[in-house]
């Protein structure tokens, strides 16, 4: 356990000073992409366009004999490419695989300057998180072109990480956020589903015996429980939670309806596999347009954050303030992505 005194002390001579608060950005998806497919690397300067964030993706869905070349082409895209104000992220091989330690040290090495969050998978504990948070500071340190800490995106993919999630969060200042994968999740739980995330039809409530008719079965959430605890522990922690994938590609209201779900509950966005789950995440995940207007309000009632006033009978002060700011900052990144969406919120 760190202490209170050294939470925010570098762990490494010469490493940047960890941050205290998140940066505001949107983060409405995390799509993801193949660095060893040379034909969706093409692609990348039109994905970045499209995306908030853009992932290059080292581990599951990356053959084992693809592995290096992943890594070789994640670095040779980040070198090549202005991401501009589009995040850019990889996720490394799970911790305990023979190809971590070379995408870390070789990611950061060369390309560390231009990366904002390392995402982690199989994240079981906060010593996962303790291990790799010396370990990023060690190669910080190396590298003088790294100016601002790499953030760590942890994966629960596991009992004993879902277990953990409150330590796991509280773990670093590194910490940018959870994504929640079902499919590894549902395998070390032993839960009978091939699905990967959304619902499944044999999970719900069945209606009370009706004389006439079949009765109805009524549709359940497999995942509302692990999403709702890692929300709160998120959240308590001042770091985003995130849905991860949505597995089948053809049903774009399933999609929709999971997202949704998990927007509702907290999470800030969600993973994005497929170009067409990039416009659903967008629809679900930006800030609504009546919020915006209302938050607006408040800010140009409210100058300096400072005093108290009524507006459609509802009193705002300071602490409101704050909450719409957070809204309007977020719709002004938003803006500068979606056109359409800047004239919805007018700015």
């Amino acid at each position: 356990m760190k202490l209170p005194s050294h939470f925010y002390k570098p762990l490494a001579i010469g490493a940047p000073e960890p941050i205290r608060e998140l940066p505001v950005r949107p983060e409405r998806m995390i799509h993801f992409f193949p660095p060893h497919n040379e034909k969706m690397r093409s692609k990348v300067p039109d994905m970045i366009k499209q995306v908030d964030v853009l992932l290059g993706n080292l581990e599951d869905a990356i053959p084992i004999d693809a592995k290096e070349a992943a890594r070789a082409g994640f670095i040779e895209v980040a070198k090549d490419t202005d991401f501009g104000d589009t995040a850019l992220w990889t996720r490394v091989n799970c911790l305990n695989s023979p190809w971590v330690l070379d995408d870390v040290t070789e990611v950061v090495s060369t390309i560390g300057h231009k990366l904002d969050v390392m995402m982690v998978p199989k994240v079981e504990g906060p010593w996962d998180i303790h291990y790799f948070d010396q370990l990023l500071a060690q190669l910080e340190a190396r590298n003088d072109k790294i100016k601002k800490p790499i953030l760590i995106h942890a994966i629960l993919e596991t009992a004993q990480g879902v277990k953990n999630v409150a330590d796991i969060a509280a773990a670093s200042p590194r910490m940018q956020g959870m994504s929640l994968g079902p499919a590894d999740l549902a395998a070390s739980r032993g839960m009978k589903t091939t699905r990967v995330g959304g619902g499944h039809p044999f999970y719900g409530v069945l209606q009370d015996p009706v004389e006439t008719g079949e009765r109805m079965l009524f549709q359940q959430d497999l995942w509302h429980y692990t999403v709702a605890k890692m929300v709160d522990a998120c959240m308590s922690n001042g770091i985003r939670a995130f849905y991860g994938p949505f597995g089948d590609f053809k049903d774009d209201a399933a999609c929709e309806a999971q997202f949704r779900n998990a927007f509702l509950q907290g999470c800030m966005g969600a993973w994005s596999l497929h170009p067409g789950q990039i416009e659903i995440a967008k629809r679900v995940f930006s800030p609504d347009v009546n919020e915006v207007l209302f938050a607006k309000r408040i800010l140009e009632s409210m100058p300096d954050g400072s005093g108290a006033v009524m507006i459609d009978g509802k009193m705002q002060d300071d602490a409101t303030w704050k909450q719409a700011k957070v809204i309007v900052d977020l719709a002004k990144l938003v803006a500068k992505k979606d056109k359409e969406l800047a004239a919805q919120y007018g700015l």
